[in-house]
């Protein structure tokens, strides 16, 4: 039986319901609720192929506040987890951007890295158990290889010359020599038992050594992560991680509005220029096991002033063709364009929430497949919807529609439905997200 047909658990409901009444997407129970975005989801999916025999790739996801970019980012992150993959993601923000000043791209990379997660650890910072399973993988397949005992003295020199192996071809790198010193500094750090150690080296991988003299001191290397070279570790990292046994790494940042809003001009274009400098890496095999998915706004991506084609470079590369247009999108083209979910999508996914929320309650259904369609064709022909209402929207009014109903048993869908507490919310939403082009949010 698939997972979207089992009855789901009682505590991912709760979750699931939660978070999107919240109008955040929830990390656990996507496949329980996922609907529509398959030539999307197939679309990237092939670049996790490309990603896993040692290409790299570099997509925008492009979609209207609410559009569900950060929903099928999630369900790529889920999906690429269980292929193995290491994923990395990072929420742009005042504070942290591509290129800053004021280490506001180190502080990306800090966020990056320390959200690191596996399919072991899915909610991040698994740097340090990345590090030691790859120690105990290397002993293990020392032991298996030269059948020596686990405590012969000759397994530690055979082990060293794998770690070394391993090391040299990390060091080939861009900033490799450093990192492949601390790699074999953190290896010997695990053998001796020296947590200390082990506790610097991490620190340094995640870019928290503000001065060279610092980790001079403490580490022997001349080198620390900076706002310019970040992205150079991300790329060591992917390859790093395909050497210990991973499938590939993946990146994602969203919230490039925080780009768009940068008020100084130079600013904005030496962000756009760092974005350019990934863009071409991965497309021209500069990186390795590595792909990058970035979330934005139209706005953020077209505005000729502020966005990214405001970055003639970028503009070029990324700006879509003279044959694409809705309903017809290029999808391996460097941007996907979120289409509106149709009504009959919405309306899946609130037969699946309405079960979901019977279950988890336990009371018998009451919402009919007649009472949906009324639902959402209420919501759909609201004047102005065409354009500006969004899936996180309907969720939001169906979720609570669904608390009013279990609580006030006396109500119906119909009542509800009618009341001009229920119209009015709607036209004031439909104006206020027509005016307000710069409020977040995350599905």
């Amino acid at each position: 039986m698939s997972e979207e047909n089992r009855k789901v658990p009682k505590r991912i409901s709760q979750t699931v319901l939660n978070s999107l009444k919240g109008g955040v997407v929830p990390r656990i129970g996507l496949p329980y609720i996922a609907v529509g975005r398959k030539s999307e989801i197939e679309a990237l999916l092939h670049d996790v192929d490309i990603i896993s025999e040692g290409g790299a790739s570099f997509r925008f996801i492009v979609g209207r506040y609410g559009s569900g970019k950060s929903f099928l980012l999630q369900t790529i992150r889920n999906y690429v987890m269980d292929k193995g993959f290491i994923v990395a993601d990072a929420d742009l923000s005042p504070e942290r951007r591509l290129q800053g000043t004021r280490g506001q791209g180190l502080a990306t990379y800090r966020e990056l890295i320390g959200n690191l997660s596996t399919k072991t650890k899915p909610e991040g910072g698994a740097l340090s158990l990345v590090l030691d399973r790859w120690i105990s993988n290397v002993q293990s397949e020392t032991v298996q290889e030269t059948g020596l005992a686990p405590d012969d003295p000759a397994l530690t020199q055979a082990v060293d010359r794998k770690i070394y192996a391993i090391t040299a071809s990390v060091s080939e790198l861009v900033h490799g020599f450093e990192f492949a010193k601390l790699l074999s500094a953190y290896y010997h750090a695990y053998v001796e038992g020296n947590d200390e150690i082990k506790a610097k080296v991490t620190r340094w991988f995640r870019g928290e050594y503000n001065l060279k003299k610092e980790a001079k001191e403490e580490l022997g290397v001349n080198m620390i992560i900076t706002d310019d070279d970040w992205y150079d570790y991300l790329k060591i990292f992917a390859t790093f991680f395909r050497l210990a046994g991973y499938t590939g790494m993946m990146v994602m940042i969203d919230e490039l509005v925080n780009i768009f809003k940068i008020p100084n001009t130079i600013t904005r274009q030496y962000n756009y220029e760092k974005m350019l400098t990934m863009y071409n890496d991965t497309l021209q095999g500069k990186a390795k096991y590595l792909g990058v998915i970035m979330c934005a706004t139209p706005q953020a991506v077209e505005d000729k002033r502020r966005g990214v084609y405001s970055y003639e470079a970028l503009r070029s590369r990324l700006a879509e063709g003279k044959f694409s247009r809705p309903g017809a999108r290029d999808l391996l083209a460097p941007v996907i364009r979120l289409e509106p979910l149709t009504a009959e999508e919405m309306l899946v996914l609130c037969e699946k929430l309405a079960q979901m929320h019977a279950d988890l309650y336990g009371y018998p259904r009451r919402i009919s497949t007649d009472d949906l369609v009324t639902f959402i064709k209420v919501e759909y022909g609201r004047i102005g919807a065409d354009q500006n209402i969004t899936p996180r929207e309907v969720i939001r009014d169906f979720i609570e529609v669904l608390d009013l109903l279990y609580q006030h048993t006396e109500m119906s869908l119909s009542t509800l439905l009618e009341s001009n507490e229920f119209n009015y919310a709607k036209s004031e939403a439909v104006s206020n997200e027509a005016e307000d082009g710069y409020l977040e949010f995350t599905i």
